[in-house]
């Protein structure tokens, strides 16, 4: 779905500016999005397969939920409304922890450069995955695996995941170990 979104400068800071996502994709231009990493009180983290139609990594598993943030939208309810468009679950405001951001630059081709500030958020929460609602234009797939299991995996070569590196992975998979359930 195409929307408006806000434009950042280098800073990660609101320019003023606003256009249409898929401009700031075919242009390369800055702009923020969230991404929710949602963990039950045993350490299982639900992780999604992105959907066939996507433009950008169709099929590979990844973060919980993630989307791009509305012209306007604070990155907190940006995660809140996402969260119920994806998965169906709905949370407040008390239910996210932000952790920190990531800022990322992916030249997919000549007309889709994804220049993004992911703003990082976990959701410990009770869920049972058979009563998920998929949003099947975003995601074909959900799953939980144990934190453990899934530092093993996304560690193992040619695995099926985003390749979101090395550095984001660790810095969030052991923001997730860490927390007390």
């Amino acid at each position: 779905m195409d929307e408006y979104i806000d434009l950042l400068n280098e800073n990660g800071k609101k320019t003023g500016q606003t256009c249409l996502k898929s401009e700031a994709h075919k242009k390369g231009l800055f702009h923020a999005s969230v991404h929710i990493w949602i963990f039950d009180k045993h350490k299982n983290v639900l992780i999604q397969k992105r959907a066939t139609n996507k433009d950008t990594f169709p099929n590979l598993w990844d973060v919980s939920v993630a989307g791009h943030i509305s012209a306007g939208e604070k990155p907190i309810i940006s995660a809140i409304r996402e969260i119920q468009e994806e998965v169906g679950i709905i949370i407040s405001e008390h239910d996210l922890a932000f952790i920190g951001t990531s800022k990322k630059k992916v030249k997919h081709h000549a007309n889709l450069i994804d220049y993004e500030l992911h703003n990082i958020y976990m959701c410990k929460t009770n869920f049972k995955i058979t009563s998920l609602k998929i949003q099947h234009e975003e995601v074909s797939e959900l799953k939980l695996i144990h934190i453990d299991k899934l530092i093993k995996e996304i560690n193992t070569e040619n695995n099926h995941f985003v390749p979101h590196g090395n550095d984001y992975y660790n810095f969030v998979l052991n923001k997730i170990k860490q927390h007390n359930c």
